[in-house]
């Protein structure tokens, strides 16, 4: 066994000792350079390598993927589209679309709507500071032990044993004799994992909205005053306004974030009880099923589901800093 260590970690170890020679022995090829092959060579040794592990990270097994999605479990059989034809007619992926159609719908605005709020009623108080590191604490925990964590909330017990789950128990002192099942109640329970999604991601949405809020010119917002606005006219006609491109990157941050999600029905249900979403039930085919072939045409489907969220955030973005 100590051998078998001891040889693994020798391999890994000059493997490493290869590269940085390789790369000593490039940048050293570069210093000595000179004329018109210094600027394209230098180029190169910058891009080379940020270039070569983009295209075997992501290029490849993309392309990789959108191949085998046309292919039966195994791959040896082309099947066509007859994979996307199973994902968009059978009942059961429909529902799959349909819970992260949800997902990406409710758990992304209540999120920013919540940072929003947030972020509002934190800059009027003092050690603000304080109360937003609090807020943003969450965003430090794994999805998975955000998991744990609300797992132990949402426990379920029968109400004559001593309850340690918590939102049972405060159903209880509240007069409600037989709280449910919470993680097996369909659809309720796809909701309540929707909290975990915005418990950890209010924190960055406040505090990305509220540099937005600091950042508003204060003539803009006394001249606002002095015309008559007050209260949440100021907050519709004068914030939202001045904040809306900062507004729509974090929501559609938090789309992207949603869309992918994994970590949080892998550990609370598993894709149980009507909670399965489209990442998870990809993994499912791919490595519990060993259907490559529709597993592939999920990743696909969430790959192109992504990519008009991802653009649509690059143009705000660049908009913005254009703006400033």
């Amino acid at each position: 066994m100590w051998a078998d260590t001891l040889t693994k970690f020798g391999n890994a170890a000059g493997a490493v000792v290869v590269f940085v020679a390789v790369l000593l022995i490039i940048f050293y090829a570069a210093g000595r350079a000179s004329g018109r092959l210094s600027k394209p060579l230098a180029v190169g040794i910058l891009l080379g390598p940020a270039l070569l592990l983009l295209l075997v990270g992501l290029v490849i097994p993309a392309v990789r993927t959108v191949y085998l999605s046309f292919y039966n479990d195994d791959s040896t059989r082309l099947l066509g589209g007859k994979n996307y034809t199973w994902a968009f007619t059978t009942s059961d992926i429909q529902q799959v679309l349909l819970n992260t159609l949800l997902w990406i719908v409710v758990a992304p605005v209540a999120a920013t709507a919540l940072g929003l709020v947030l972020a509002l009623l934190v800059d009027r108080l003092k050690r603000q500071a304080l109360y937003k590191a609090l807020i943003f604490m969450p965003m430090a925990i794994s999805f998975v032990g955000a998991s744990i964590i609300w797992k132990f909330v949402y426990n379920y017990r029968d109400p004559s044993q001593p309850q340690i789950g918590l939102l049972s128990q405060i159903c209880i002192w509240l007069g409600w004799r037989s709280p449910p099942n919470w993680i097996l109640d369909h659809p309720l329970n796809n909701f309540l994992l929707m909290v975990i999604m915005v418990w950890v991601q209010t924190g960055f949405a406040m505090v990305v909205l509220s540099a937005a809020i600091k950042a508003i010119p204060d003539e803009i917002t006394e001249a606002a005053v002095l015309d008559g606005a007050r209260g949440f006219q100021l907050f519709r006609l004068i914030t939202i306004p001045m904040i809306r491109n900062t507004l729509v990157v974090v929501l559609t941050t938090v789309m992207i974030t949603t869309l992918k999600l994994f970590d949080i029905i892998r550990t609370m249900t598993g894709g149980n009880f009507g909670t399965q979403v489209l990442a998870n039930a990809m993994y499912s085919q791919s490595f519990e099923q060993y259907n490559i072939g529709r597993g592939s045409a999920l990743a696909v489907i969430l790959f192109v589901a992504v990519l008009p969220l991802v653009g649509y955030n690059i143009v705000q973005l660049r908009r913005e800093r254009a703006n400033r």
